[in-house]
Formats: structure tokens, sequence, C-alpha cells
């Protein structure tokens, strides 16, 4: 029985690093700041991250989120809560490669050893020429309600007139 439960366990690790394999590129870490210290263990962590949206060239994420340290976490089976902050701005000329779905994800990530992910996702806001994207996270068998939003003004660069994200949308 032990066997059985301790290969059961090790085919969910592999199965966890599989899918990470999956997703998309690792955002870059910026830098990590530990909030509880934990003795023989990693601590308690905000980390801060950097992304490019793959579709909008010139904008760029930044989003924060807790990493829970202590045995589970060194581990790699700690469920992380679902606090993420997010912030999005232009950083160069816009250039959007191809039309888009409101509401189209952008990014995802793991948040625990099962079921639960981060996702960011991008919108139009027509009217204003406003790219919205948003942070949440799911839970398989329960939602969450935390979620952050940021929005990205498209504005000329340069001599570049910005695009409507407008024309970008599917219909």
């Amino acid at each position: 029985m032990r066997f059985l439960t301790a290969a059961a366990f090790a085919l969910a690790v592999c199965v966890y690093g599989a899918g990470s394999a999956f997703a998309d590129d690792d955002p870059d870490l910026i830098f990590k700041k530990s909030t509880v210290w934990k003795f023989l263990t990693p601590d308690h962590k905000l980390a801060t991250y950097a992304i490019d949206d793959p579709l909008v060239d010139g904008v760029a994420c930044h989003f924060t989120v807790p990493e829970k340290g202590g045995v589970s976490g060194w581990l790699g089976v700690a469920e992380e809560v679902s606090d993420v902050s997010l912030a999005c701005r232009q950083v160069g000329p816009v250039t959007i490669k191809e039309n888009f779905e409101q509401g189209e994800e952008m990014f995802r990530q793991r948040r625990s050893f099962m079921f639960k992910k981060m996702r960011i996702v991008r919108g139009c806001d027509t009217k204003r020429n406003v790219l919205v994207y948003l942070v949440y996270s799911d839970k398989l068998i329960e939602g969450s309600p935390k979620n952050s939003t940021s929005t990205v003004p498209l504005m000329p660069w340069g001599d570049q007139t910005p695009p409507n994200c407008g024309d970008y949308l599917n219909d």
C-alpha cells in the first residue's frame, strides 16, 4: 500500500512538471521580497515578474504573486493564494500582430499542485482605444473572485500612429 501511495505521488509530480512545460514562455523574474521568515526552509515571499504580450508588440505587464515557503513550498506542493496584482503599460510602438477575441488568454501559470491557475486575459475598449488586461485565478472545483485589472491606452510613439484595437477584434 505504501508503495502505491508513493507511486501515485511520483506520478502526480511528473504530471505537474510536464504540465508546466506546455505553458507559455516563463515570465522574467524582476525580484522577490521575503515577507515571513521560515527556519531551515524557504521564506514566504512576494515575487514580481514581467511578461510581454505575445500578440501585441510594445505592451508589457508586471504582476506580483505571493509564493509560499515552508516545507510545502520547498517541495512544490503548496497551494498558492489567489492574490495577484497587475500593471500593464505601453513600452514601445504598438503593433497588434493578429485578430483576437474579447477576454482571450494572454498568459497562464500554475498556482497549485492541482487545478488552480493564474490567467491574464486581454480585451479592447473600442470606444476609448484602450487594451484592457485582467488577471484572475481559477480553481477546477471552486472559483475565485480575486482579480486585478490594468489598462493600456494606445498612444502615438514617436511618429508612429497607434493602431485601433477595435480593428483587430474577431466578431
